[in-house]
């Protein structure tokens, strides 16, 4: 089995999920179930079959997440120091055509968020800055074209 790398912080959401899950969507979903069986008919009963789906996707989310915290490898980025990028570290960069500054986390998959500011180790432009240091240029295939970014701050906090 593969190991997930996550920080403290994504394993203790992880864990907050698979909580809310089972003590709040699953109780619910029975619930659901129960009001729609008693309508009767359940072959052409639609409340029925979408609570049923329901069910099956919170099971399969809860499953999914139980595997990944079976699998996680929690790195603590608050003993991580040093000038090189590396997961856990919050890099700001340059946009070298726009001079717009970015600010990135580097996290593992299942806690990446772009609009929070959190990037997977496994993206494109992640995968760029791993290594580098301060002043180092990445350029990073997106999308759009590629781009070219300056670190300007590599930090761990």
């Amino acid at each position: 089995m593969e190991k997930v790398p996550m920080t403290a912080e994504g394993f203790t959401a992880l864990e907050a999920e698979i909580k809310h899950l089972k003590t709040v969507e699953r109780p619910r979903i029975i619930k659901l179930i129960a009001e729609a069986r008693a309508h009767g008919d359940l072959s052409e009963n639609a409340e029925y079959h979408a609570a049923k789906d329901l069910q099956g996707l919170t099971e399969a989310r809860m499953a999914d997440l139980e595997d990944k915290l079976s699998r996680a490898d929690i790195i603590d980025v608050s003993k991580l120091k040093g000038d090189q990028v590396m997961f856990g570290a919050t890099v700001t960069l340059v946009d070298e055509d726009t001079d717009d500054k970015v600010k990135y986390r580097i996290v593992g998959e299942t806690e990446a968020s772009v609009k929070d500011g959190k990037i997977s180790i496994t993206s494109p432009i992640a995968r760029a800055l791993l290594g580098k240091r301060k002043k180092d240029v990445v350029e990073v295939s997106t999308p759009g074209g590629g781009k070219s970014y300056e670190i300007v701050k590599v930090e761990f906090k």
